[in-house]
């Protein structure tokens, strides 16, 4: 498979702000149409948003007292740089031999892709409790040490997600019986959230359903989180048409409808809107949590639906969408299974392990407004977080999960995110389930999945497009038993 243009990753790319926007430009008034503009005016246009999120980031930065390296030489002349880096034209990135992205952070740190300089870092046991007494069953996991994890999570890295979130009313706009040439029922639905408390901001949920057409009753349910933006067709079945002929039912919901994937909307969308369009505070939620919550909501609109078994939905994503299904699995324990595909720091990937994307990237103001405004104090400071990967999917135990990287797609760290299987293992163990089952990497596209922590390497790049059959293999096990 051709590996991925390396802008899927960069947290500059203007390619994914430009489909956040665009998937978003009924919702925010903002927005203009980027196909009536002139590439001058988007260009422009993109130029003020990047402006945008700077300019909040360096506010919470400030807010912070937080500050990065100054007078750092340009990377061309930067003694760190790896000398065997090289630049292509009109890109600002470096690239290696090998066509992997590397990257400068705000905190001088560049993108490494050897192993021998990956691993020097000291995991949290997700099996100590703080005060340094091990946790040695589960009543002790579930009182004690799953919410302290929580915890770390909601103040920390993510945000906490507000109490005081509006309601939401769910209105089917469209059906149509015979989509897909007869083999769905498709449904268009809405989720209209009560903005009467600052009516600047509009978001919704915006969801596609798809049902298979010829049910006998209740069938299993898959979600994705995604953007509307329409990418290539991809040669052969797509993951639609694989979850349909497996006889279950399959979900897009867009969360650029709920909120804008840029630090320039976070004074609209449902965190402007429960923030009134103030400033969030250092704890406040992020983007990705935002997006929990609304699919979430949308998961309170699926369990009405009668076509749908409300115990066997289950919830997927890509990228920063797959970082996204993790984090919606841990806060959410309705979703029954969880599929994270190739989704890297902070998603995945062990984040103190110096691999591809880092917690620098992240924390760089092209990804800050995914996290809570208190993630910023560990750019450059990794050993400090008080949680890894392997933390986050200790939350969603003991319930089915299953990650995925590419061959072809280091800067998501596919080995790293291996590691953190391994590392959550012990907790599936504590309660009942199986963990990954070895601590050897496996072969790329060969799968593990005799565990409920399954893992699995494609031969590829960045996309979940191989690994869907696969996961509806692993998922029947826990959908395609008797009630």
């Amino acid at each position: 498979m051709k590996k991925r243009a390396p802008f899927y990753r960069f947290h500059t790319a203007l390619t994914f702000l430009l489909i956040t926007l665009s998937s978003a430009k009924t919702v925010y008034a903002q927005s203009p149409d980027f196909q009536k503009m002139t590439p001058e005016e988007r260009t422009a246009y993109m130029s003020k948003m990047r402006a945008a999120a700077q300019e909040d980031w360096q506010k919470m930065m400030d807010k912070l007292q937080l500050k990065v390296p100054a007078n750092l030489p340009p990377p061309a002349d930067d003694p760190k740089r790896p000398q065997h880096l090289k630049q292509r034209p009109n890109s600002t990135n470096w690239y290696d031999e090998a066509g992997n992205t590397h990257v400068r952070s705000g905190w001088g740190n560049w993108t490494n892709y050897n192993e021998i300089q990956a691993n020097a870092y000291k995991l949290p046991d997700p099996l100590v409790l703080k005060n340094g007494k091990t946790v040695k069953n589960a009543a002790a996991w579930w009182k004690q040490r799953r919410p302290e994890i929580l915890n770390a999570y909601e103040t920390e890295i993510f945000g906490k997600t507000p109490a005081n979130t509006p309601k939401v009313t769910f209105e089917v706009t469209a059906t149509e019986p015979g989509a897909l040439n007869g083999k769905a029922i498709k449904k268009t639905i809405v989720g209209h959230i009560d903005n009467s408390k600052f009516p600047g901001a509009k978001p919704s949920i915006t969801m596609t359903l798809y049902l298979p057409a010829n049910a006998s009753g209740p069938v299993p349910l898959m979600v994705v989180a995604t953007t509307n933006f329409n990418f290539p067709a991809p040669a052969g079945p797509t993951a639609l048409d694989m979850v349909l002929a497996t006889g279950w039912a399959y979900a897009r919901v867009n969360t650029g409808d709920i909120q804008m994937d840029s630090g320039a909307g976070l004074h609209e969308g449902i965190i402007g809107l429960v923030n009134e369009g103030k400033d969030r505070q250092p704890d406040d939620w992020g983007v990705i949590s935002a997006w929990c919550w609304g699919l979430s909501r949308a998961l309170d609109y699926f369990e009405t639906d009668n076509a749908i078994d409300a115990k066997k939905i289950g919830i997927q994503g890509h990228s920063r969408w797959g970082k996204t299904a993790l984090l919606a699995g841990a806060l959410d324990p309705r979703w029954a299974i969880v599929f994270s595909s190739c989704s890297g720091s902070l998603g995945a990937s062990l984040e103190k392990r110096n691999f591809g994307e880092t917690i620098d990237n992240v924390a760089g103001s092209g990804e800050y407004h995914w996290m809570a405004g208190n993630f910023l104090k560990y750019g450059g400071n990794w050993q400090a977080m008080p949680v890894d990967a392997h933390s986050l999917m200790t939350l969603v135990a003991p319930r089915p999960l299953f990650i995925t990287g590419g061959t072809q797609d280091q800067w998501a760290d596919p080995h790293g995110e291996f590691l953190a299987c391994v590392a959550a293992s012990p907790v599936y163990e504590l309660l009942g389930k199986k963990g990954v089952g070895t601590q050897q990497m496996p072969a790329p596209d060969v799968s593990l999945v005799k565990g409920d922590l399954a893992f699995r390497n494609h031969e590829g790049g960045h996309t979940d497009l191989p690994d869907w059959p696969v996961f509806l293999e692993f998922a029947k096990k826990y959908f395609n038993d008797t009630k």
